[in-house]
Parts: structure tokens; sequence; C-alpha cells
């Protein structure tokens, strides 16, 4: 029986990804080391001309380094970025990269040849701009197959982190009667006791989402508690128990923050935090 390291490349990743799955790893953390290792391998594959190597030989230094000097340049990029198809990788881009291949040749036995990773950038906070085609593109675009809903809530929260340059726990909290649209000359939305003014463009999708909202919580038995941002759709049932119907409980933050990177993932290819949002110091 082969060796992790001595086993084909491809089949020691797939290894890999089951046993990072096993260890409790976070979905959208597991799936994307599992991308760039296979960006990885079809990178060597390509510029060497070959058809397979094995885990060890794909690890060796000089083929981690053409791959993230290619990666660095743009080169392994399939989907457009906010900065257009040719942009250099972001800073957390390639740390992600780095932490993903040292993760990989710790699960080979190979310790030494693990990398220096790089401190955290500044989040890759975006300039106003970017910011803005991100809103856009979350508001207007949805993958297929996923939750109607579930999208229009996260651009929801990202337009009121970008609006209101409070984070995502801080915004967690908010009620349905801390948003008001209908206030005159422009809408507002009252954070931590402070009146926050929104644009056109974020009061639309949060007109938007509040009639997502409504849709779900018109299945309700009695009142409705009033959370802004609630579950999409069902848990799941616990020990026998089943979860509350969506809108008798708040979101989770952690279910805010793992529906954007997802979503951002899918439609722009970069799996930004809504923290990248904040404006910048």
């Amino acid at each position: 029986m082969p060796t992790p390291r001595t086993a084909d490349a491809r089949t020691a990743i797939g290894t890999f990804v089951e046993a990072q799955q096993d260890a409790g790893y976070a979905g959208p953390t597991v799936r994307l080391r599992g991308t760039l290792l296979v960006e990885y391998l079809e990178h060597v594959l390509h510029e060497e001309k070959t058809d397979s190597l094995t885990a060890e030989e794909l690890v060796r230094p000089e083929r981690a380094d053409s791959w993230l000097d290619a990666a660095d340049a743009g080169e392994t990029r399939r989907r457009n970025t906010l900065t257009g198809p040719d942009a250099p990788a972001a800073h957390d881009s390639q740390r992600a990269r780095i932490q993903t291949y040292n993760t990989f040749v710790g699960h080979l036995g190979l310790p030494g040849l693990q990398r220096p990773c790089p401190a955290p950038g500044h989040g890759d906070r975006l300039e106003p701009h970017q910011a803005h085609t991100l809103l856009h593109t979350l508001a207007v675009r949805r993958p297929t197959g996923a939750n109607a809903a579930t999208a229009v809530r996260t651009a929801a929260v990202a337009a009121l982190v970008a609006a209101t340059g409070h984070s995502v726990p801080q915004l967690h909290r908010l009620d349905v009667t801390d948003v008001d649209l209908e206030r005159r000359p422009v809408p507002v939305v009252t954070v931590a006791g402070t009146d926050h003014p929104l644009d056109k463009h974020t009061a639309d999708i949060l007109r938007r989402w509040l009639d997502a909202r409504a849709r779900i919580t018109a299945a309700l038995e009695g009142s409705d508690p009033g959370y802004l941002w609630i579950p999409t759709k069902p848990g799941r049932e616990r020990a026998g128990v089943q979860p509350p119907k969506p809108g008798l409980t708040r979101a989770a933050v952690r279910t805010l923050h793992a529906a954007h990177r997802t979503l951002v993932l899918q439609v722009v290819g970069v799996p930004l935090r809504p923290y990248a949002l904040l404006p910048r110091p």
C-alpha cells in the first residue's frame, strides 16, 4: 500500500481533504484548501508537461515556488476580480496558499518543507470603489443553486457594514425597528444609539431583505419577535428535537459570516470577510 508521500498527488489531495473534514475544520476552509491544492497540482502538471506526480514530488520547494510566483502574478486565476483578471493576487490570498501548502506537507509528514507564513495583511480592506463594485455584484448576482433569501440577506449585511462602519457582531443585535427606510430626508439605521444615513443602494437592498424576511416570518405562529437577521431555512434536528422555525431566533454571527464568505467566493472568486468592507482608518 502506498504511503501518503508516494501516492498519486491527486489521490493524496483527496485523502487530505477527507482528513481535514474528519478533523472538524470548517466546510469553507476545507473546500478552499482542496481548491488551492488542485490549482497547485494542475499548474505543475501543465508547466512540466506531465500527467502525474507523487505527493512528495508535488511538494518539492521549487515546484511550490513556481506555483506561488504564478499565482502572485494572477496566472492561475480562473475568475475575474474586483480589479480585473490580470491583477496580482491579494496578500491574504497568497497567505492562504502558503497555509494550505504547510498544512498539506504536515499531513504528508514533511514538516521540514513548511514555509514561513506571512503575517495577516490589513484584512484586504477594499478601496471605496472596490467596495461599491462588490456590493453591487452581491446585490445583482446569485450563483446557481444558492438560496435567494440567503443571498439577499448576505448582501444586506454587507451593505450595512460598509454604510455604518460597524462589524457583523456589532450589527448582529439589530431589530427591524432599528431600520427606518421612510425617514426623510434620508433613510437611517440606528446602531448603538447612533443614526447612520443610508444611500439609495443600501436602502434598496435592505428593502429587498425585509420583503424576503416578511415571507419567511409569515409562517410563524404568533407575533414576530422582530429580529432583523434571521435564519432563512430551518436548522437541523438535534437529538430528536425539531429546530425552531426561522424568525423565532436571531441568525448566529457565525452563520452570517459563513454565508458572506461563501457568496463572495462564489460570485467573485475571492474569500473576503465582511471586515474588508469596513472603511479604512
